[in-house]
């Protein structure tokens, strides 16, 4: 809005100030604009001729990066408080720099305020993409390189780069190919919304301006009639108003002499007649995949037999009201704090002999880690250690790479995937050499996939009748219900709990929840080929990707070994943010219990313990409860009936989960979809599976679900924990 260059400056609320007497300082900032003897011509030309501004292409959410930063300003930590300094002093160089004409200490001031105080107050501020992309323009630019300059509340998206002026039209153009092939390569784990882009700019000496169109000129950019004429036409002539028959006629006028809406015709034809949809995906046709990834019908009719017969359903969810769930006991949960050196002597054994292996479970895709950018959270770098950045996989290899070095023999590492993330995973570890884990790596691909389900009017209505809601306004209610209304009556329509087959073939499908990544191992014939070349083997760490405090432990590996349980389970004592379920007395047996489950969601504020997701399996006695044995392997259909026996036993959760149909150009819709799962803690409820529970440190059982929780995890020593368990 403000024209040309200009300072923009808090100011402190003064007597008139409608902030006086209630805050220091005003709302607004105060716009100072540096006029032309302030910054001459020349030096604005200069800077033209330097500065190359780009759109890295980066999604991010900024939220917590904003919040972050005004913490800081307001607890005036001692680091982040000198920074301020710094970057105080650094903004009078820049302002200095400008009006003394001196672009080149401009670009170094810029530069250093990234490289500086703003990563001293926000560590995430910068990134792996970012980084690269920089360190490659220096490598080939040298000292023509003047500066990177961060324009945004983090980097990866609006940037500059400040090169000698006789190199800016080189630098343009190898700027776009380092950041297409920075892209290319980080995409699968970074979150990018765009291609990168670079910008031809100038500075605008006349801020925002508005010109009055009258007469035949009167007319708005051709995009806006492509957006707005094909709803007039879709509607009855005479429900029209006024103004609408007016606007058409202007429109279809012009259309046909004016050079500037040349094409809009066609679009506006395309939009109210789309073109036929073309079904195909690069991952093949939808019965491709479900055949690909072991889809298994006979589980999915049962499934759907009891969707229909009322057995399994959103409300069906929750155990029942008057069941009795309660807090642990003492003697339920051991410390693992307290453990005696002799466990440990026990684990360094198991481990120089050979008889344990890690299991990752990176199958999904982290939703909640990209807010939805449909990366594959465990090649996200997510976190600077040891001096560079690091991916989750890439973290916990180097975990297993200690253990080896420490016990002396070598540590297989299984890291199970999906049809959502195999290829992406199999990929950066080929590119990256497995980061040179000298140990064995497995990648265990899904073998078990999910066919969303028309919803059922009962869990409809139970979603959004029976279940808090937010109340709206009136209209805005009544738009919502009449919605609700459409979207059930759809649902009778199409056939209740009958397959949802109607939209590309990956909207199609679903995973089925982290119970069948053990099945898995049996089934994909990874167990069986880690155990034809380690029959020593007993034992499996299993645990998220997130879970990064997690190693093979000798001391717990020990006190799992010594009690002689089927698998021991890792809890954490809860805190307020810790929601989902914990371990908890239910009818008086001891067991994990999930937030879906709670009859009543106050009573998971009442259990102490929080469930890790981390479980040490005896790989016999889990065998054992499947109906297997290490031979059975072998036969893939005892194997598959097995775990079809197993998995009816256990819970089925049922969810909504909203799709999008997209159609013609640019439209399209959302349905509400069914889809169940099956979640690992659900086996603590198996009377023939023996459990014990071990309370571990937060440092090792936190799950880093959100960015958010990265700033407190790096401060409070869990990110130094994790360094101080691995060797790169």
């Amino acid at each position: 809005m403000w024209p040309g260059m200009k300072l923009i400056q808090g100011v402190l609320s003064t007597e008139g100030d409608i902030e006086y007497g209630i805050s220091r300082g005003c709302l607004l900032p105060r716009h100072t604009i540096l006029t032309q003897e302030d910054v001459a011509p020349l030096t604005r030309q200069q800077l033209q001729e330097s500065l190359i501004l780009v759109h890295g292409g980066m999604a991010q959410d900024v939220g917590p990066i904003l919040e972050m930063v005004t913490e800081r300003y307001l607890l005036r930590s001692t680091k982040e408080w000198e920074a301020r300094q710094q970057a105080i002093a650094l903004f009078d160089a820049i302002v200095a720099q400008l009006k003394g004409g001196k672009i080149q200490a401009l670009g170094g001031s810029t530069h250093a305020n990234f490289l500086g105080p703003i990563q001293d107050i926000i560590p995430w501020a910068t990134n792996l993409y970012t980084e690269s992309i920089i360190a490659e323009v220096e490598e080939e630019f040298g000292k023509d390189f003047w500066g990177f300059w961060m324009l945004g509340g983090m980097s990866g998206g609006g940037m500059g780069f400040l090169f000698h002026p006789s190199r800016k039209r080189e630098a343009q153009t190898r700027l776009l190919e380092i950041m297409r092939s920075k892209k290319q390569r980080y995409e699968c784990g970074i979150p990018f919304a765009m291609d990168p882009v670079v910008y031809e700019f100038s500075v605008n000496e006349h801020g925002s301006l508005a010109e009055l169109l009258v007469g035949e000129r009167a007319l708005h950019p051709s995009t806006y009639y492509s957006l707005t004429v094909p709803p007039l036409l879709r509607k009855e002539p005479r429900t029209l108003s006024s103004y609408d028959r007016t606007e058409l006629e202007h429109f279809s006028s012009a259309a046909r002499t004016d050079p500037a809406l040349s094409g809009v015709l066609q679009n506006i034809i395309d939009r109210i007649l789309p073109e036929g949809e073309v079904r195909t995906t690069q991952s093949g046709s939808l019965e491709g995949l479900l055949d690909r990834h072991g889809f298994d019908r006979v589980h999915h009719e049962r499934i759907k037999a009891d969707l229909r017969g009322g057995r399994i359903g959103l409300a069906q969810n929750r155990l029942p009201i008057n069941t009795t769930i309660l807090d642990v006991e003492q003697g339920d949960v051991a410390e693992s704090d307290g453990l005696s050196s002799e466990y440990r002597t026990l684990g360094m054994k198991a481990l120089a002999a050979g008889e344990a292996a890690v299991l990752t479970l990176a199958a999904g895709a982290g939703t909640r880690w990209t807010k939805g950018a449909g990366t594959v959270k465990a090649l996200n770098p997510f976190c600077r250690i040891g001096g560079a950045h690091r991916t989750f996989i890439e973290t916990h290899l180097a975990k297993s790479r200690l253990t080896m070095k420490q016990s002396g023999a070598g540590v297989p590492h299984v890291i199970s995937t999906s049809y959502l993330t195999h290829d992406a995973i199999k990929s950066a570890l080929e590119a990256e050499r497995y980061y040179g884990y000298e140990g064995d790596v497995f990648l265990s691909p899904g073998r078990a996939i999910g066919l969303r389900m028309i919803p059922t009017v009962r869990d409809l209505r139970f979603a959004w009748m029976e279940m808090p809601q937010q109340l709206l306004d009136e209209q805005a209610q009544k738009v919502l219900d009449s919605l609700h209304g459409a979207l059930m009556e759809w649902a009778e329509r199409r056939g209740e709990a009958n397959d949802y087959t109607d939209n590309l073939p990956l909207q199609c499908l679903h995973p089925v929840g982290h119970w069948y990544e053990i099945p898995n191992l049996f089934r994909n014939g990874v167990l069986q080929q880690l155990l034809s070349t380690r029959p020593q083997l007993k034992h499996i760490l299993v645990h998220n990707i997130d879970t990064m405090g997690v190693h093979l432990d000798p001391t717990i590996l020990g006190y799992h070994v010594q009690s002689g349980a089927g698998m021991t389970v890792e809890v954490i004592a809860r805190w307020l943010d810790d929601r989902g379920g914990g371990l908890a007395r239910t009818d008086g047996r001891l067991r994990l219990i999930e937030g879906l489950a709670l009859p009543r969601e106050e009573l998971e504020f009442s259990l102490s313990y929080y469930n890790s997701a981390t479980y040490w399996i005896d790989l016999d006695q889990m065998l054992k409860v499947f109906g297997l044995h290490r031979d059975d392997l072998k036969h893939q259909e005892k194997v598959s009936e097995a775990v079809r026996t197993l998995a009816a036993r256990m819970p089925t959760y049922i969810t909504l989960k909203n799709v999008k149909k997209r159609w013609g150009k640019g439209q399209e819709d959302v349905y509400p979809t069914l889809q169940f799962e099956k979640l690992w803690g659900d086996m603590t409820t198996l009377p023939e599976l023996r459990c014990s529970y071990l309370a571990v440190p937060r440092k090792r059982g936190q799950q880093l679900k959100e960015p958010a929780q990265l700033d407190g995890w790096l401060r409070d020593g869990s990110a130094e924990y994790v360094h101080s368990l691995c060797h790169w």
